[in-house]
């Protein structure tokens, strides 16, 4: 399945029980559409306001099923903020986490005085007056692979490395929207929102580019600041080999 959502009203991507989540409500709606329970797996774990465009899910469904008509029906069940966007058959071996390489997150800035309603808690609003060029010049540090320790908050679970590789980072500026695209062979807890905290640092005249280098090179989350809020950051794309 890909899935997009508003992530404004949900406590984030995994199961907790009966709490309002992304995963609570796919397997609530696939129960509902084909009479039986499902475990629905993500290709990561989204952060609760966060969003999505392109965010991948797979399940087993039973077969002989029409992708058009399940998919359908299956919107038909869920909350307005979730769509599914794609029903497709795959590989029994293929997993939505496991099996992904790649993957793109935009993070949108509302940069202006003022935040319209229409977009409150579906972007970060800086009011102040942020330095756009030395944010872009700021982004080809990152390029390459490193060791985000620096930029990773402590999950709960033990990750085997720090090391990414981030293979494209662009800012697109359309006053007052900033937009930031990222994409990686992966990504650690929060690795993009942090990230993102301390570009905006550039932006605000606070940190140079030398000192995000220092930052990266420490190796070290407490080298770094805090983290941009969840309600700026979309998952666009998941790739498949």
């Amino acid at each position: 399945m890909t899935i997009a959502y508003d992530g404004r009203e949900f406590f984030g991507w995994q199961r907790h029980g009966d709490t309002p989540t992304i995963q609570h409500a796919l397997e609530r709606g696939l129960c509902a559409v084909f009479g039986r329970e499902v475990e629905v797996r993500g290709s990561g774990r989204t952060d609760r306001g966060a969003h999505a465009r392109g965010q991948v899910a797979s399940a087993f469904l039973p077969t002989g099923i029409d992708a058009r008509t399940g998919l359908a029906a299956l919107n038909d069940v869920l909350p307005e903020q979730i769509r599914v966007l794609e029903l497709v058959a795959a590989p029994e071996d293929f997993h939505a986490r496991a099996s992904a390489v790649g993957k793109t997150y935009r993070y949108l800035i509302h940069n202006a005085k003022e935040c319209p309603a229409e977009v409150e808690g579906r972007v970060w609003h800086v009011p102040e007056a942020l330095d756009v060029d030395a944010m872009r010049a700021a982004l080809p540090m990152f390029m390459g692979t490193h060791d985000f320790g620096s930029f990773a908050t402590k999950a709960k679970h033990e990750r085997r490395s720090n090391i990414r590789e981030i293979t494209e980072f662009a800012l697109e500026h359309e006053p007052p929207a900033i937009e930031l695209w990222i994409r990686a062979d992966g990504f650690l807890y929060k690795m993009v929102r942090n990230i993102v905290r301390a570009i905006v640092k550039v932006g605000e005249g606070r940190y140079t580019v030398a000192d995000l280098r220092r930052i990266l090179a420490a190796r070290d989350r407490k080298a770094a600041p805090g983290t941009a809020p969840a309600s700026g950051l979309y998952l666009e794309r998941v790739d498949y080999a």
